[in-house]
């Protein structure tokens, strides 16, 4: 097994930014894309969002590439929703996806900034490229 230290934050939303996803339906679906990114050999050190968008910092195997590991992430999430969660819910997520490699030494940063998410929008105190999703 070949030793690597890769780190990611990934942001992407809702179709349309619409508010979906409620406190209920969060816990559910994080633990569905936790359990995907496991399952794709990645480890997950953080999970959070908001009503129209989620964030993920995770470590992927090198064998992955990043589009990859999000399609599957994002694509095996809406279908769950979809059919297990809440049948004919019509739940889907938006094409585009941001991600950002970062260093161990800033994980905790990234972890941080993620759970506290509710509060950073509430606030104001979003850093605009923790939050950018498509290309502008």
């Amino acid at each position: 097994m070949p030793y690597w230290k890769l780190y990611y934050h990934f942001i992407w939303g809702t179709k349309n930014r619409l508010p979906l996803i409620d406190s209920g339906l969060a816990r559910e679906l994080y633990r569905v894309i936790a359990a995907k990114a496991h399952d794709m050999g990645g480890f997950v050190h953080a999970i959070g969002g908001i009503a129209d968008h989620t964030h993920l910092a995770v470590s992927v195997p090198p064998k992955i590439a990043p589009a990859t590991f999000i399609g599957d992430v994002k694509g095996n999430s809406s279908h769950y929703v979809n059919h297990v969660i809440k049948p004919d819910f019509e739940f889907y997520w938006q094409d585009e996806y941001g991600v950002f490699s970062f260093s161990e030494r800033g994980l905790s940063s990234v972890v941080r900034y993620i759970h506290d998410q509710k509060q950073h929008h509430a606030d104001g105190t979003l850093i605009s490229t923790m939050e950018s999703m498509d290309e502008k």
